[in-house]
């Protein structure tokens, strides 16, 4: 299976999507080298095996709060006033 991808240079060049690679060993670890090709565009990744396949996929990263927030727009629904019908608090003392 071919596949057309851009180069580092600009160009178009045919490239194989799967790529023939060599499996080594480092202490405890078996470990790959990913070919430039079909590097991640992140620094952590999450691996797992399904049948004889090992599937590698990048971790979404994570948007702080204000960031989030700031994404939504305003909603223009109409609220119910949920507190209409309720008797007014008892003065608590401590």
């Amino acid at each position: 299976m071919l596949d057309k991808r851009p180069t580092h240079l600009g160009l178009k060049k045919i490239m194989p999507a799967e790529h023939h690679i060599h499996l080594s060993r480092h202490e405890r670890h078996q470990t790959l080298n990913t070919p430039c090709e079909l590097e991640l565009n992140t620094n952590e990744a999450i691996i797992r095996r399904e049948g004889a396949r090992l599937i590698v996929e990048p971790v979404q990263q994570r948007q702080n709060l204000a960031t989030l927030l700031a994404s939504w727009q305003p909603m223009d629904d109409i609220w119910p006033d949920i507190d209409a019908d309720l008797q007014p608090p008892d003065d608590v003392q401590p």
